[in-house]
Order: structure tokens, then sequence, then C-alpha cells
């Protein structure tokens, strides 16, 4: 799981900005009257009243599913020195959910979908607003150099402030919710699209296993194996898996062995090579990742087990739709455009689910910290500087514990 950092424009209209261009440039707030018409006939549906009623009490479970995933990966991260190295050598910028700076993010899908994303959330606040009678200022599109990067809304603070808890739970949890249900619609499209795939009958082979990447100086790419390589056997062994490939390497340690593959482009080569005597248990040897090269047994496991789709394609390029096995498929729905549905829709789903799951945590400036500073603020009766305190104590404490979910890779232990 990672942990994003998003400013949510939500919180600009907190801070009661109205300008159309925010220092330091380039960031620029277009207000249009069209946001205002829309959320003013939708809210008059009864599916809208029916939906504010029903959030009224869903920001909690929001916030224990994001903390519940921050524990498990601060735990994770102590135990697995594995987990560690790996986030390492990825780098901060795997934190961030900006398209360009994050390296494993592809520039158009995700920045699609954060556009809609954020246009989902702040209707979201928009229509629930308008249903409870809270007057929303002015809507409009935000502008990052020029590049349409999502929406904000302006709510009447005086008029949020009067509100009932319950309308202020319904408004606020009404953002993150919207990014939930989205990202449950779009994990449900993906898993359609997958079951409509078949491996392409020239694909289809038991023979070795294809490697994924190699790595830069590795013992593989002293061998001359490349991407796309697939390793028949090693020694006398036949290679089937990742497992057969570990198994072998790790009982030969300090041995000379033989090995043969077909590269890329299906010629087949052979050689010999060392294993280093000081081979550490807890690294790889030749420095590669490899997948099954039967496209009907890997679609298979993600058929059986959804949950692996919750990694991202350019990370775990074994997915049926990354850049590297998508050639291998095709489906009776899309065709060969499935990838561009796929993964759409994936990307949909991935910034959804971290863009709600965020916006939910109890600090400050996102909707769940001013839910639960109303929720503290009604249920006592201290003085408003006493109560004050408490929000920002739980703001604070919070923001500590994803800090610390994001500097343990980097700390030495």
């Amino acid at each position: 799981m990672q942990i994003i950092v998003l400013v949510d424009l939500e919180k600009q209209k907190q801070q009661g900005v109205h300008a159309d261009i925010f220092r330091p440039f380039p960031l620029i707030l277009l207000h249009t009257p069209f946001g205002l018409k829309f959320f003013d006939y939708v809210a008059k549906t009864r599916a809208a009243r029916a939906y504010a009623r029903a959030n009224t009490y869903l920001m909690p479970f929001i916030t224990a599913i994001m903390l519940f995933f921050i524990i498990l990966s601060i735990v994770n991260l102590i135990s697995n020195v594995s987990a560690r190295e790996g986030i390492r050598e990825i780098g901060p910028r795997a934190n961030l959910l900006i398209p360009g700076i994050n390296p494993f993010l592809p520039i158009t899908y995700t920045l699609v979908a954060l556009i809609i994303s954020v246009f989902i959330h702040e209707a979201g606040h928009g229509i629930v607003a308008r249903v409870h009678g809270i007057k929303v200022e002015s809507t409009g599109i935000a502008f990052v150099l020029f590049v349409p990067v999502g929406a904000f809304v302006n709510l009447d603070r005086d008029e949020l402030t009067k509100a009932t808890l319950k309308q202020k739970s319904a408004v606020l949890t009404a953002g993150p919710l919207n990014n939930m249900i989205l990202a449950g619609i779009s994990f449900a499209v993906l898993f359609a699209t997958l079951s409509s795939l078949t491996p392409i009958a020239s694909n289809v082979t038991s023979n070795g296993i294809e490697l994924i990447t190699v790595a830069k100086g590795s013992l593989a790419e002293r061998i001359g194996l490349t991407e796309g390589s697939r390793i028949i056997s090693i020694g006398n062994s036949e290679i089937q898996s990742q497992v057969d490939l570990t198994q072998v390497l790790r009982s030969n340690i300090g041995n000379q062995l033989p090995i043969v593959w077909q590269d890329k482009n299906g010629v087949q080569r052979s050689d010999t090579f060392s294993i280093p005597s000081n081979s550490a248990p807890d690294k790889p040897i030749l420095g590669v990742t490899a997948t099954s090269v039967d496209p009907t047994a890997i679609l298979e496991i993600y058929k059986q087990q959804p949950l692996r789709l919750l990694q991202m394609p350019t990370l775990d390029k074994s997915m049926p739709f990354s850049d590297f096995m998508a050639p291998k498929y095709e489906s009776n729905l899309f065709g060969e455009s499935f990838p561009i549905v796929a993964n759409t829709f994936y990307w949909l789903f991935f910034i959804n689910f971290n863009l709600g799951l965020f916006n939910s945590l109890p600090i400050s400036i996102l909707d769940g910290g001013q839910l639960y500073s109303s929720l503290i603020e009604s249920r006592s009766k201290m003085n408003k500087n006493r109560l004050n305190q408490i929000s920002s104590a739980v703001s604070t404490i919070t923001i500590l514990i994803v800090a610390t979910s994001l500097l343990l890779p980097y700390l030495p232990f």
C-alpha cells in the first residue's frame, strides 16, 4: 500500500481563498456558474437525498480502512528487510500522486484519472451541501500551467458552521465516499475486462520462464540475458517457475553451471556461469524478475486472486494488461484495445481509492479532520481554545504516523 501525498483543493475553500490565480504561480482557478446549476438540479432528485442520508456515518469506516493500511505498512516495513530495501530502491518520489514526478505513474492515464477523481470528489461535497440547503458560493476548474487538474467548490462557511453535525458529516463524507464508490466500480470493470481475455495461441508455451526485468550490472546481464529472454534450463534442471530458478541457484552457490536460454527473438543460446560463493541469502543471485511463459496459467492466477490487481502494472509486469504481457492476449469484448480499457479503469481505481482514503484521515486540512473536529466540538463542553488544542493534537499524531510509514525504509535499523 502506498501512502499518497496529495493536497486537496478543498482546503483552499476553507481558507476563504476566492482569487482566480494563486501565488506562487502556476495554480489557476477558473470560476464557472455551470457547477452551481448542476448541483441544484441533482440535489432535487430522490437519489441525491437518499445518498445524503445514507452516507452520514460512513466516514469513520473509510478512516479505519486507511489507518489499517498505514499500520499494516509500518508493521511490514519493520519486519521485512526486503520491503525496506525495495522501497529505498524505488525512492521517495513513488509516494507522490503526481504524474511526471512519480516514475511509476503513466502520465496520460493518471492525469485523466486524477482530473475525473477530483471532479467526482468535489461534486459530492457540492451536491450534498445543496441537499441540506447549504449555499455553494462558487465552483470551477483548477489548472496548473494551463493544464486542467481537477475542480473545486467553495461552500458558504457561515452556513456550514451553522449546519447540524449530521449535515456536516454528510457533506464532508460525500467527497471521499464518491471516490470509494468510483474505485469499486472501476475495479469491477477492470476485473470484467480481465475475464474477457484469452491467450493468443502462438504465445502458449510451457518451456522455461520469461524475464521481465534484468538489473543493471547483474550476473544475468553479464551472462547476456535481457528482458524478454526465456531461461530453459540451468545445470541439469529445467526451469518452469521462479521457485525452480531460486532453488537451483541457492543449491549451487559457488558452483559453475551451464545455462540454456532463448533470446527475445527466439534464438536459443547457451553458456556457463559461476555463482559467487559469497552470495547473500537475502539477495537475488541473477538479478532478474521472471514469470511463467504460460499466459493461460498467469491469467487464471489473476482471475482466482483478484486482490493481486492492487499492485501497479508498472511494478508487477506479470499483470495481463501490463505492457509486457498485453501482447500475449486478446479480448472478446474489446479486441486488441483491451489494454487501454484495462489501464484506464485500473488507474481510475488506484487514484480514487487512495484519494478517498487519504482525505478521510483526521488531519485538519482534510475532510476527515474537519469532520472529527466538529465531532469533538459537539460532544464536549470545553472552551474553544481547548477543543482546538485537542483537534490539533489528533491531527499532529496522524501526520506523525503517516510520516513514520514514509520514513521507515530510510532509517538505519
